[in-house]
């Protein structure tokens, strides 16, 4: 009897961990993994974000793509908590840390302020790590 109540808390346990580990992976209904998002939308918006920390725009046209760069990543925030993406309290906390630290990357962005805009960076990058310590695969 004993036994096979560890073996049934055992199996309770690997169930609750194999679903925390499907939901950072991939969400419920979206065919989209995670891996995907940060590919394909985080990286390159973040990578244009940062070379953007190194040397200032010089125009118009430049502070415009990095408001798109940072609007994306605005928005990813969003998409990383829906769709039951998000397992516990270290991504929540990350996502929202990542949706303010790019929201204060739009504000810089708007007003052309080129150390707010490294401030915010570094902020949202925070966020990143947040995350990825918590929950990227080593």
């Amino acid at each position: 009897m004993l036994k096979k109540t560890i073996l049934l808390i055992v199996a309770g346990i690997l169930v609750t961990a194999g679903i925390a580990l499907a939901q950072v992976k991939q969400g419920k209904t979206r065919p989209a993994r995670t891996s995907h998002l940060m590919k394909g939308a985080i990286k390159p918006n973040c990578d244009a974000l940062k070379k953007a920390t190194e040397v200032a725009p010089v125009d118009e046209k430049a502070w415009k793509t990095l408001a798109a760069n940072a609007g994306v990543v605005n928005e990813i925030g969003y998409v990383l908590m829906e769709d039951g993406r998000c397992p516990d309290d270290k991504w929540a906390n990350a996502s929202k840390a990542m949706q303010s630290g790019s929201a204060d990357l739009l504000t810089a962005i708007a007003a052309k302020d080129h150390a707010a805009l490294k401030t915010a960076f570094g902020k949202t990058m925070q966020s990143c790590k947040a995350c990825h310590d918590a929950h990227k695969e080593k």
